[in-house]
């Protein structure tokens, strides 16, 4: 039988021989559940339902712990599906709370029993009591918030550089045995109670006992997951943030694999920064060479910066991102190095960043952008402390502290309104290259408003103003506008503070610039060769390591 709650009874199961799993799935895409529920629905109600439609062999017991679980069951039960829901009090700490659960767990004994045409074993039930606790020692980053599936566990352990201790929803199942007793009726009130009494799902009335992940000193770091359309515990993050000490990121999934790069450069900066102490490291006694190289693969341009052992920049190129990433980085390098008129063998170390850092098999290391970018503007000005960096299919805001070190960031996700490739789009529709749409708005006479939350909404609102006539002037200046409500918006997660950079290839648009520093009431600091910010950034820790 398939369970998808901690708070299923799977004892009660094995009083009756039958092997409980937990359904945990990842769904390759929702092409049978959409036809069922709707799509703003939570992500993991959606991966139920696709799946139960692919195969529905076994039956499934939920519990009424949520609406969205409660509406899955509903579908599956229409279809025809053997789907049984054990109502749940979500009163966690009440004597009223105990017994009605106690009774649902003796009308599922009954139900058991009709149907199995079988006795609850009681000495079955009390041998499957077994405790999941996972036993680490020492420092360790703690993953909480809402269920995750096995490949997004697997993909935060890889990349972790301390110990992963999984305290997220499912996960945190501390059932104790009740006290031994032959009346079924007495035993099930125990059960009910020590149910109850676990660590909290979000939605229990007294979540005051999720403390108890918190308050550990061995703790490092929180990686805090959501779901999408689960609002519940993007509360309990929002509170952790502002109070924590620790560094927390927070990562949201639709319970696919298709955000798995954005996540992994998400996990990688939190890493990067997270303050881990470092094994000693025996020094250098010589060394034979006196450059390095940092490359920045992005998704539309491939930059690469030479610096010499005093942090000059000695050279810099910039290519087009083409199919293969390791050929488009080793083009970069290529120019870098002839325009500097080096070899290849006169480079000490090469560290590598952005989304195809890992695929360019020639690197020392590689670092996320997040790092690099935080680098690389840190050295330009020490003044800074957020930067904007805005690139080909994504934009990020990144904030630094006195010591050039990342304390927050956040990305956009899967959307590419306010970006580089939101710009091209644009300029395709009004007949117009980059550098023309770059100035065209600095003279504008009406104030029109174009959608900042899709590219494609946005496209077609152009293609209407076009046919109204409006002056492509006063357009430009719309579409300025709507990048920079995008981007304050999403800086206004965290916290904006002066003084501000911004980054990546978009900085070179004068509009919008101009648009953010008009919202922002402060001017932003635009360095010469914006693009290279981030190879500079990786130029610069291949220097240091």
């Amino acid at each position: 039988m398939k369970y998808a709650c901690k708070y299923t009874p799977i004892e009660i199961l094995a009083g009756f021989d039958i092997d409980a799993e937990l359904l945990n799935p990842t769904a390759e895409n929702y092409e049978l559940s959409d036809q069922y529920i709707h799509s703003n629905v939570c992500s993991y109600s959606r991966s139920l339902i696709e799946e139960r439609l692919r195969d529905c062999s076994e039956p499934l017991i939920l519990t009424s712990c949520c609406d969205s679980i409660e509406r899955a069951g509903d579908v599956l039960k229409d279809l025809g599906q053997k789907v049984y829901i054990l109502n749940l009090p979500h009163i966690n700490e009440n004597c009223c709370s105990k017994l009605l659960f106690q009774k649902e767990l003796l009308k599922l004994i009954d139900n058991l029993s009709t149907l199995l045409n079988k006795r609850f074993d009681v000495e079955k039930f009390y041998n499957s009591f077994d405790s999941n606790s996972e036993d680490i020692s020492g420092q360790y980053v703690s993953v909480m918030g809402a269920r995750l599936n096995s490949e997004l566990l697997e993909l935060i352990k890889k990349e972790s550089p301390l110990p992963i201790k999984n305290n997220t929803c499912t996960v945190i199942r501390s059932v104790t045995k009740p006290p031994r007793s032959d009346n079924v009726e007495e035993l099930m009130y125990w059960y009910s109670e020590i149910l109850l009494s676990q660590i909290p799902c979000i939605r229990m009335s007294d979540i005051s006992k999720r403390r108890d992940l918190i308050e550990d000193p061995n703790l490092c770091g929180i990686i805090y997951n959501t779901v999408n359309f689960c609002d519940f515990y993007s509360f309990e993050y929002s509170k952790l943030k502002s109070t924590l000490k620790v560094p927390i990121l927070k990562i949201e999934t639709d319970y696919t694999l298709l955000a798995t790069e954005q996540i992994r450069t998400r996990l990688g900066a939190f890493y990067e920064n997270m303050v881990v102490k470092p094994k000693r490291r025996k020094k250098m006694t010589s060394k034979t060479h006196t450059y390095f190289a940092g490359i920045d693969n992005g998704s539309t341009s491939t930059n690469a910066v030479i610096i010499d052992d005093k942090k000059n920049i000695v050279s810099f190129a910039v290519v087009p991102t083409g199919v293969k990433v390791s050929e488009s980085a080793k083009n970069a390098l290529d120019e870098a190095l002839y325009k500097a008129d080096l070899e290849i063998e006169d480079i000490s170390n090469i560290v590598t960043t952005g989304y195809g850092r890992a695929r360019i098999d020639f690197r020392s290391k590689d670092v996320t952008e997040i790092t690099c970018h935080a680098k690389g503007a840190y050295f330009l000005n020490p003044n800074v402390r957020t930067i904007i960096d805005i690139g080909g299919q994504d934009s990020k805001v990144i904030r630094l502290d006195a010591n050039g070190s990342v304390t927050d960031f956040v990305m956009n996700d899967k959307c590419a309104a306010g970006t580089g490739r939101f710009i091209e789009m644009m300029a395709q529709s009004l007949q117009l290259n980059l550098e023309e749409i770059s100035t065209y708005g600095l003279k504008w006479n009406e104030d029109i408003a174009i959608s900042s939350m899709c590219s494609v909404f946005a496209q077609s609102e152009v293609v209407s103003l076009i046919a109204s006539d409006k002056k492509l002037e006063d357009i430009v200046h719309g579409i300025n506008n709507s990048i920079a409500s995008k981007v304050i918006s999403l800086g206004k997660r965290g916290k904006l503070e002066k003084e501000y950079m911004m980054t990546g290839g978009v900085a070179r648009n004068i509009g919008v610039v101009r648009a953010i520093e008009e919202k922002l009431e402060s001017e932003i600091i635009v360095p010469k060769e914006p693009d290279i910010c981030g190879a500079l950034g990786a130029a610069l820790i291949a220097s240091e390591n």
